[in-house]
Protein backbone atom coordinates (compact mmCIF):
# COMPACT_ATOMS: atom_id res chain seq x y z
CA UNK A 1 0.00 0.00 0.00
CA UNK A 2 1.13 3.53 -0.85
CA UNK A 3 2.46 5.45 2.59
CA UNK A 4 0.52 8.92 0.52
CA UNK A 5 -1.72 10.52 2.38
CA UNK A 6 -4.77 9.33 0.43
CA UNK A 7 -3.91 5.74 0.79
CA UNK A 8 -3.99 6.00 4.84
CA UNK A 9 -7.54 5.01 5.91
CA UNK A 10 -9.18 7.97 7.41
CA UNK A 11 -9.66 6.88 10.86
CA UNK A 12 -6.19 6.39 11.34
CA UNK A 13 -5.97 10.53 10.19
CA UNK A 14 -8.21 11.33 12.65
CA UNK A 15 -6.82 9.56 15.09
CA UNK A 16 -3.18 11.06 14.32
CA UNK A 17 -4.64 14.77 13.56
CA UNK A 18 -6.36 14.12 17.64
CA UNK A 19 -3.38 13.06 19.43
CA UNK A 20 -1.46 16.19 17.44
CA UNK A 21 -3.71 17.94 18.69
CA UNK A 22 -3.85 17.05 21.99
CA UNK A 23 0.07 17.31 21.84
CA UNK A 24 -0.57 21.03 21.39
CA UNK A 25 -2.37 21.77 23.96
CA UNK A 26 -0.23 20.03 26.48
CA UNK A 27 2.84 22.18 25.11
CA UNK A 28 0.21 25.65 25.57
CA UNK A 29 -0.52 24.42 28.97
CA UNK A 30 3.58 23.91 29.65
CA UNK A 31 4.45 26.89 28.09
CA UNK A 32 1.98 28.98 30.95
CA UNK A 33 3.06 26.58 33.69
CA UNK A 34 3.20 29.36 36.80
CA UNK A 35 6.52 27.61 38.01
CA UNK A 36 8.45 26.49 34.90
CA UNK A 37 6.70 28.18 32.09
CA UNK A 38 8.02 30.45 29.65
CA UNK A 39 8.27 34.02 31.53
CA UNK A 40 6.86 36.05 28.17
CA UNK A 41 3.93 33.27 27.77
CA UNK A 42 3.37 33.63 31.18
CA UNK A 43 2.67 37.55 31.03
CA UNK A 44 0.20 37.54 27.81
CA UNK A 45 -3.88 38.58 28.58
CA UNK A 46 -6.19 38.08 25.63
CA UNK A 47 -5.99 41.95 25.02
CA UNK A 48 -2.02 41.19 24.62
CA UNK A 49 -2.49 38.26 22.39
CA UNK A 50 -5.36 40.23 20.25
CA UNK A 51 -2.99 41.51 17.71
CA UNK A 52 -1.21 38.17 17.17
CA UNK A 53 -4.50 36.55 16.56
CA UNK A 54 -5.54 39.45 14.00
CA UNK A 55 -1.69 39.21 12.46
CA UNK A 56 -1.75 35.50 12.14
CA UNK A 57 -4.95 35.66 10.18
CA UNK A 58 -3.91 38.47 8.15
CA UNK A 59 -1.10 36.23 6.96
CA UNK A 60 -3.56 32.78 6.41
CA UNK A 61 -5.19 35.41 3.95
CA UNK A 62 -1.87 35.85 2.29
CA UNK A 63 -0.44 32.54 1.97
CA UNK A 64 -4.13 31.83 0.05
CA UNK A 65 -3.62 34.89 -2.01
CA UNK A 66 -0.01 33.93 -3.12
CA UNK A 67 -1.01 30.39 -3.52
CA UNK A 68 2.08 29.27 -1.27
CA UNK A 69 0.63 26.04 -0.14
CA UNK A 70 3.63 25.35 2.33
CA UNK A 71 3.22 28.85 3.97
CA UNK A 72 -0.37 28.09 4.46
CA UNK A 73 0.07 25.22 5.82
CA UNK A 74 2.59 27.25 8.86
CA UNK A 75 0.39 30.08 8.77
CA UNK A 76 -2.56 27.61 9.47
CA UNK A 77 -0.69 26.30 12.21
CA UNK A 78 0.26 29.79 13.98
CA UNK A 79 -3.38 31.02 13.85
CA UNK A 80 -4.32 27.52 15.82
CA UNK A 81 -1.54 28.18 18.21
CA UNK A 82 -3.96 31.10 18.37
CA UNK A 83 -6.94 29.19 19.79
CA UNK A 84 -5.18 27.49 21.67
CA UNK A 85 -3.43 30.08 23.43
CA UNK A 86 -6.68 32.13 23.96
CA UNK A 87 -8.71 28.48 25.26
CA UNK A 88 -5.92 27.93 27.53
CA UNK A 89 -5.77 31.82 29.67
CA UNK A 90 -9.89 31.10 29.71
CA UNK A 91 -9.86 28.09 31.39
CA UNK A 92 -7.05 29.45 34.22
CA UNK A 93 -9.34 32.02 35.37
CA UNK A 94 -12.27 29.18 34.82
CA UNK A 95 -14.50 30.85 32.31
CA UNK A 96 -14.02 27.83 29.68
CA UNK A 97 -11.61 25.26 27.68
CA UNK A 98 -10.51 23.95 24.30
CA UNK A 99 -13.25 21.23 24.61
CA UNK A 100 -16.14 23.64 24.72
CA UNK A 101 -14.67 25.63 22.31
CA UNK A 102 -14.82 22.73 19.94
CA UNK A 103 -18.68 21.35 21.18
CA UNK A 104 -19.61 25.14 20.38
CA UNK A 105 -18.56 25.08 17.11
CA UNK A 106 -19.36 21.42 16.32
CA UNK A 107 -23.07 22.26 17.59
CA UNK A 108 -22.85 25.55 15.52
CA UNK A 109 -22.25 23.58 12.54
CA UNK A 110 -24.64 20.94 12.59
CA UNK A 111 -26.87 23.49 13.03
CA UNK A 112 -26.92 25.65 10.46
CA UNK A 113 -26.63 22.66 8.43
CA UNK A 114 -29.62 21.20 8.68
CA UNK A 115 -30.16 19.90 5.29
CA UNK A 116 -27.05 17.81 6.01
CA UNK A 117 -27.57 16.88 9.59
CA UNK A 118 -31.11 17.06 9.82
CA UNK A 119 -34.14 16.80 6.86
CA UNK A 120 -34.03 20.20 5.67
CA UNK A 121 -33.68 20.19 1.82
CA UNK A 122 -30.94 22.96 0.22
CA UNK A 123 -30.38 22.49 -3.59
CA UNK A 124 -28.15 25.06 -4.41
CA UNK A 125 -25.38 27.16 -2.78
CA UNK A 126 -27.29 30.13 -3.36
CA UNK A 127 -30.31 28.78 -1.24
CA UNK A 128 -28.01 27.96 1.82
CA UNK A 129 -26.61 31.07 2.01
CA UNK A 130 -29.99 32.55 2.35
CA UNK A 131 -30.57 29.68 4.80
CA UNK A 132 -27.64 30.39 6.53
CA UNK A 133 -28.28 34.10 7.36
CA UNK A 134 -31.65 33.42 8.07
CA UNK A 135 -30.36 30.86 11.03
CA UNK A 136 -27.78 33.25 12.02
CA UNK A 137 -30.31 36.21 11.82
CA UNK A 138 -32.84 33.98 14.26
CA UNK A 139 -29.85 33.50 16.92
CA UNK A 140 -28.73 37.10 16.84
CA UNK A 141 -32.49 38.06 17.48
CA UNK A 142 -32.44 35.46 20.59
CA UNK A 143 -29.47 36.55 22.37
CA UNK A 144 -30.25 40.09 22.36
CA UNK A 145 -33.68 39.08 23.75
CA UNK A 146 -31.87 37.88 26.46
CA UNK A 147 -29.28 40.93 26.67
CA UNK A 148 -30.02 44.44 28.23
CA UNK A 149 -30.25 46.28 24.56
CA UNK A 150 -32.99 46.03 21.92
CA UNK A 151 -32.71 44.20 19.18
CA UNK A 152 -30.87 45.50 16.40
CA UNK A 153 -30.82 44.21 12.34
CA UNK A 154 -26.95 45.56 12.80
CA UNK A 155 -26.01 43.06 15.82
CA UNK A 156 -23.11 41.09 15.83
CA UNK A 157 -20.99 43.13 13.08
CA UNK A 158 -17.85 43.07 15.46
CA UNK A 159 -16.10 46.55 15.96
CA UNK A 160 -12.88 44.91 15.52
CA UNK A 161 -13.29 44.56 12.04
CA UNK A 162 -11.31 46.30 9.82
CA UNK A 163 -13.32 49.45 9.12
CA UNK A 164 -14.08 49.22 5.29
CA UNK A 165 -14.75 45.66 6.17
CA UNK A 166 -17.09 46.42 8.92
CA UNK A 167 -18.55 49.47 6.66
CA UNK A 168 -19.53 46.86 4.15
CA UNK A 169 -21.17 44.31 6.89
CA UNK A 170 -23.63 46.86 8.27
CA UNK A 171 -24.57 48.58 5.14
CA UNK A 172 -25.49 44.65 3.83
CA UNK A 173 -27.27 44.34 7.48
CA UNK A 174 -29.12 47.06 6.57
CA UNK A 175 -29.98 46.14 3.09
CA UNK A 176 -31.43 42.69 4.21
CA UNK A 177 -34.32 44.84 6.13
CA UNK A 178 -35.00 47.28 2.62
CA UNK A 179 -32.82 50.12 3.61
CA UNK A 180 -30.31 50.18 0.51
CA UNK A 181 -29.78 51.67 -2.83
CA UNK A 182 -31.72 50.31 -5.52
CA UNK A 183 -29.13 50.30 -7.81
CA UNK A 184 -25.36 50.92 -7.98
CA UNK A 185 -26.09 53.60 -10.30
CA UNK A 186 -27.92 55.52 -7.67
CA UNK A 187 -25.03 55.66 -4.90
CA UNK A 188 -22.36 57.62 -7.32
CA UNK A 189 -24.57 61.01 -6.82
CA UNK A 190 -24.16 60.28 -3.20
CA UNK A 191 -20.56 59.69 -3.51
CA UNK A 192 -20.10 63.40 -5.46
CA UNK A 193 -22.22 64.99 -2.73
CA UNK A 194 -19.82 63.28 0.05
CA UNK A 195 -16.47 64.60 -2.44
CA UNK A 196 -18.44 68.32 -2.52
CA UNK A 197 -18.63 68.18 1.16
CA UNK A 198 -15.04 66.80 1.61
CA UNK A 199 -14.01 70.40 -0.45
CA UNK A 200 -16.22 72.33 1.47
CA UNK A 201 -15.05 71.29 4.72
CA UNK A 202 -10.93 71.64 3.56
CA UNK A 203 -11.67 75.35 3.10
CA UNK A 204 -12.67 75.77 6.52
CA UNK A 205 -9.56 73.81 8.22
CA UNK A 206 -11.78 72.28 10.68
CA UNK A 207 -9.78 69.03 11.30
CA UNK A 208 -12.69 67.39 13.02
CA UNK A 209 -14.95 68.11 10.46
CA UNK A 210 -12.72 67.41 7.43
CA UNK A 211 -12.45 63.58 9.38
CA UNK A 212 -15.85 63.54 9.05
CA UNK A 213 -16.58 64.37 5.53
CA UNK A 214 -13.95 62.04 4.46
CA UNK A 215 -15.40 59.01 6.40
CA UNK A 216 -18.25 59.89 4.59
CA UNK A 217 -17.16 59.72 1.62
CA UNK A 218 -15.23 56.42 2.07
CA UNK A 219 -18.55 54.95 3.21
CA UNK A 220 -20.40 56.10 0.25
CA UNK A 221 -17.23 54.37 -1.68
CA UNK A 222 -18.03 51.25 0.53
CA UNK A 223 -21.55 51.13 -0.70
CA UNK A 224 -20.91 51.68 -4.37
CA UNK A 225 -18.43 48.33 -4.07
CA UNK A 226 -21.78 46.40 -2.07
CA UNK A 227 -23.93 47.36 -4.67
CA UNK A 228 -21.14 46.31 -7.21
CA UNK A 229 -20.79 42.82 -5.44
CA UNK A 230 -16.96 43.82 -4.70
CA UNK A 231 -15.29 43.24 -1.90
CA UNK A 232 -14.29 46.70 -0.73
CA UNK A 233 -11.70 45.50 1.75
CA UNK A 234 -10.07 43.44 -0.93
CA UNK A 235 -10.01 45.95 -4.01
CA UNK A 236 -8.40 48.94 -1.82
CA UNK A 237 -5.73 45.88 -0.78
CA UNK A 238 -5.32 45.20 -4.42
CA UNK A 239 -5.07 49.04 -5.25
CA UNK A 240 -2.14 49.28 -2.51
CA UNK A 241 -0.38 46.54 -3.95
CA UNK A 242 -0.56 47.90 -7.34
CA UNK A 243 0.62 51.13 -6.22
CA UNK A 244 3.67 49.59 -4.16
CA UNK A 245 4.63 47.42 -7.05
CA UNK A 246 4.94 50.65 -9.69
CA UNK A 247 6.53 53.05 -6.45
CA UNK A 248 9.31 50.02 -6.24
CA UNK A 249 9.43 50.50 -10.05
CA UNK A 250 10.13 53.51 -9.85
CA UNK A 251 12.99 53.46 -7.16
CA UNK A 252 14.37 51.01 -9.12
CA UNK A 253 14.57 52.96 -12.52
CA UNK A 254 15.65 56.24 -10.93
CA UNK A 255 18.23 54.52 -8.45
CA UNK A 256 19.76 56.64 -5.72
CA UNK A 257 19.04 60.11 -7.16
CA UNK A 258 15.00 58.83 -7.04
CA UNK A 259 14.16 60.93 -3.53
CA UNK A 260 16.01 63.82 -5.38
CA UNK A 261 13.74 64.08 -8.26
CA UNK A 262 10.87 67.05 -8.15
CA UNK A 263 7.39 66.05 -8.31
CA UNK A 264 6.99 66.47 -11.77
CA UNK A 265 10.05 64.17 -12.76
CA UNK A 266 8.35 61.54 -10.34
CA UNK A 267 5.06 61.95 -12.14
CA UNK A 268 6.48 61.67 -15.71
CA UNK A 269 8.55 58.27 -13.94
CA UNK A 270 5.49 57.02 -12.46
CA UNK A 271 3.49 57.41 -16.00
CA UNK A 272 6.70 55.65 -17.56
CA UNK A 273 5.81 52.52 -15.10
CA UNK A 274 2.40 52.72 -15.06
CA UNK A 275 2.41 52.07 -18.93
CA UNK A 276 4.70 49.03 -18.57
CA UNK A 277 2.58 47.22 -15.98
Amino acid sequence: MSEGLNASPLPEQRAKAAETFARLVEIMATLRDPESGCPWDLEQTFETIAPYTLEEAYEVAEAIRLGDRSALREELGDLLLQVVYHARMAEEEGSFDIGSVAEAINAKMIRRHPHVFGDATVKTAEEQTRAWEELKARERAGKAAKGPEPHSALDGVATALPALLRAQKIQARAARVGFDWRAAEDVVPKIEEELEEVREAVSTGNADRIEDEVGDLLFAVVNLARKLDIDAEGALRRATHKFESRFRAMEHTAGEGFSKLDLDAMEALWQQVKKQS
